[in-house]
């Protein structure tokens, strides 16, 4: 099955994974099945003594897809997903990141996503990526013109949430953003709308395992261009000081833009924990704000 979302026309992405992938052997949760065994050779008598078989069966319990693997959130998704035994396939642009990791050979990187921004195409082999995936999570979002935001944020979201839906997916992760209390003309423009119908597709389609997470600022050491931005200089000391005077803060909290001063940042790891939270527990389904995102991060930290 194979979906798109077209603007232009491309060259399709090839459905052989040894061209378009680079895949890797995974580490897997272990399931033990003990079975014990009497077994007797012919002619031998039943009371003969019989020898226990005990086997042991490999099972991966988890397999998720990460739409956006290689960025900024979606690279620490993958990374912590796989820290947690979870098999990780990612389909992005630039396919495998160039920087070096030991858990980035226990991903499988699949490239092609988006070409020929602004006039977006939105492509690729589902049954490939999905097959045998027990949930999908997307970071896919951008800046740019209205057109090019309705197309990212919105469409190519939604293109993805109906993919998953109908192969039988049985669970969809849609990292959105924070609202910040903007005025309404802010909200109107075509991140924030794309945004927020890629949530009501995730919660419509999946309205009993759907996950939507609105963090605000994300910081971390983001990798661009081969330099890496210490986000976390900034973020992490404004989230101890915002963390500390929350409780004098709130009053101001239904101001008009107060959360672009008062909303805490959110570490990219502690939402990569959220989203791993989110893929292994059946009871974890529904809108997310900051503060409940730190808690499902909290619940899976060693």
């Amino acid at each position: 099955m194979a979906s798109i979302l077209s603007f232009s026309t491309i060259p399709t992405l090839g459905s052989s994974s040894s061209s378009s992938s680079s895949r890797a052997s995974f580490p897997s949760r272990l399931s033990s099945l003990s079975l014990n065994h009497r077994y007797a050779e012919a002619g031998v008598k039943d009371d003969f003594r019989s020898t226990t078989i005990d086997v042991v069966a490999d099972v991966k319990t988890e397999r998720v897809v990460v739409l956006g693997g290689s960025g900024f959130v979606g690279s620490a998704i993958c990374k912590a997903a796989v820290s947690k035994g979870i098999e990780v396939i990612s389909l992005s642009r630039s396919g495998r990141p160039t920087y070096p990791g030991s858990w980035i050979d226990q991903v499988t990187w699949i490239p092609g996503m988006f070409y020929n921004l602004p006039r977006d195409v939105f492509y690729t082999n589902w049954d490939e990526i999905l097959f045998g995936a027990t949930a999908v999570v997307s970071t896919i979002g951008g800046f740019g013109s209205e057109e090019q935001m309705q197309r990212i944020n919105g469409e190519a979201n939604i293109v993805s949430v109906n993919a998953a839906k109908e192969f039988g997916i049985p669970k969809f992760i849609f990292i959105s953003v924070h609202d910040y209390n903007l005025p309404s003309f802010v909200l109107s423009t075509g991140y924030f709308t794309g945004k927020r119908k890629a949530e009501a597709e995730v919660l419509s389609k999946y309205p009993n395992s759907g996950v939507v997470l609105r963090p605000g600022f994300i910081y971390g050491k983001r990798r661009v261009d081969g330099f890496e931005i210490p986000l976390d200089l900034i973020g992490q000391p404004a989230e101890r000081i915002l963390s500390a005077i929350e409780n004098f803060t709130k009053p101001l909290s239904s101001l008009p833009a107060s959360d672009l001063l008062l909303a805490p940042p959110v570490n990219v790891d502690d939402l990569a924990l959220a989203v791993v939270n989110a893929v292994t527990d059946d009871d974890f389904f529904g809108v997310f704000t900051i503060e409940q995102i730190k808690e499902a991060a909290a619940k899976v930290k060693v």
